[in-house]
């Protein structure tokens, strides 16, 4: 198996941050084993010993723009509400606010009222650090013990992104372990070991699909196993009804569980199509539609390329009563139409050989005006940027200077990250490409799998060991 056509799939493993405020000091050095020091006193232990940190729960400055408190942003498709961004970046590119070092993982940044989250491992510690985002400042950390090791050699750090709930932030880690951590304070507030109470065998890079929020729940991809199931049959392995589990978000108690499927590296998602709310997960085998209050079953397509190790990492994609599903080891993508809890198919790349529409990895394309972006490819040295029409999969343009790609779309342009570090700004223009600026910094080093992040003017971008906080919005201008 070709490894750096593997691209690695986490379409949950969005990009983790370990800061400091300004640039790094001399203490503050790429970290895979100790985690950030600061003047200000961190305990490993907070559930045992509270940090004393400022009581209010809003503590930004920027008013303007919206959090992104969770993976692909506050409505699930890397699509920002943010308008007045720099277009002309200069030789210099973006100003930068702060930067730092990181631990090991691919885990994004979340950002709510005024606090950056990011997940990360230090040795055999997996730590979440909450950050004033404006500043980098460190506030609290909470840490617990893992032992995961990867199967294909990629990162033993942390998929998922936090999932911040007001007061509450969540997170899940590449061995199946659920925290939910007061936000404010970094105390625990309850955890599940998933991996042992729904007897969940690992999957090919760990847990990757980081759970939503949805009313009283977080539904959650668990994707467990019948008892004495064998690893090593890994192709026969069958489910045990916890495909999806919904758990009481203030307890950690299970409300319902759904569907036989196996986990995947796409997150749930939760939209509102004909008037009616949908749950709608792209698992190992296929999409999953169900009532997310319930958990009762509406629908299943199957969707996945015949080969063993291929994987499904692009999030669904709903644009009016359509969903868009994508992956790249065989079938592609696949627009669906929602009909009475049921779909059916508008257009597919299964029988178009090589010809496909699009082929997404581990990266969410973007729908926009009647349109889908996204990066298609499987292997590095053979991904093309592309548009297509959402409504027939007529390819319109494609760009093959680009890398495997994550996209984040904001004041009618996209900013697009490639996983060699390069970051892009172009018009969302569907009759062609019509770039607007680049840039490239140091800090960026292979592999930048993580979608940028957008809060309050603030663009965080991660590479391999380090984020960068660049001013994308003025504050002045608001």
């Amino acid at each position: 198996m070709n490894r750096a056509g593997w691209g690695l799939i986490v379409a949950v493993a969005i990009g983790a941050v370990v800061g400091c405020a300004g640039a790094p000091t001399g203490q503050d050095k790429p970290q895979g084993d100790k985690p950030p020091t600061s003047s200000t006193k961190v305990y490993q232990s907070v559930a045992e010993k509270p940090v004393a940190v400022e009581p209010k729960l809003d503590i930004g400055t920027r008013r303007f723009g919206h959090d992104w408190p969770g993976f692909l942003g506050p409505t699930q498709d890397s699509k920002s509400a943010e308008t007045g961004i720099k277009t002309d970046w200069g030789k210099q590119g973006l100003p930068i606010v702060w930067k730092c070092p990181l631990g090991a993982g691919y885990a994004a940044p979340s950002i709510s009222n005024g606090r950056l989250f990011h997940f990360d491992r230090y040795g055999d510690q997996a730590t979440l650090t909450c950050r004033k985002s404006e500043t980098g400042e460190l506030l609290w950390q909470f840490s617990y013990p893992t032992d995961y090791e990867d199967d294909y050699g990629y990162s033993n750090g942390p998929r998922c992104c936090p999932v911040v709930d007001q007061e509450r932030v969540y997170i899940f880690g590449p061995e199946g372990m659920l925290h939910c951590v007061n936000s404010i304070n970094g105390k625990l507030l309850w955890k599940v070991n998933t991996a042992t109470q729904f007897n969940v065998i690992q999957n090919f890079f760990g847990v990757g699909s980081t759970p939503v929020v949805y009313h009283d729940l977080l539904i959650t991809m668990i994707g467990g196993s019948p008892q004495n199931s064998d690893r090593r049959d890994f192709a026969n392995l069958q489910g045990n009804g916890s495909g999806i589990v919904a758990f009481n978000k203030y307890t950690g108690e299970v409300v319902y569980t759904v569907s036989n499927e196996l986990a995947s590296y796409a997150s749930p998602i939760v939209r509102r199509i004909n008037d009616l709310d949908y749950g709608l997960a792209f698992c190992r085998g296929g999409l999953l539609g169900f009532n997310p209050r319930t958990g009762e079953q509406w629908f299943t397509f199957p969707w996945r390329a015949r080969i063993l190790e291929s994987v499904n990492a692009s999030n669904p994609v709903v644009f009016g009563d359509k969903i868009l599903i994508t992956e790249c080891y065989g079938v592609g993508t696949a627009v669906l139409r929602v009909k009475d809890k049921a779909v059916e198919v508008v257009w597919s790349d299964k029988d178009k050989g090589r010809q496909k529409s699009l082929e997404c990895h581990w990266n969410t394309p973007i729908y926009v005006d009647g349109y889908i972006y996204g990066s298609s490819g499987r292997h590095l040295n053979t991904a093309e940027l592309r548009c297509i029409e959402a409504d027939t999969g007529k390819v319109c343009w494609r760009n093959r200077d680009f890398t495997r790609s994550s996209l984040l779309y904001v004041d009618k342009h996209f900013l697009c990250l490639t996983e060699d570090g390069h970051l892009h700004l172009f018009e969302a223009d569907k009759q062609e490409y019509r770039e607007r600026a680049r840039m490239q910094l140091e800090e960026w080093q292979y592999p930048c799998w993580a979608a940028p992040v957008l809060s309050h003017g603030l663009l965080y971008v991660r590479g391999r060991d380090q984020l960068v906080c660049l001013e994308l919005i003025a504050k002045s201008e608001k």
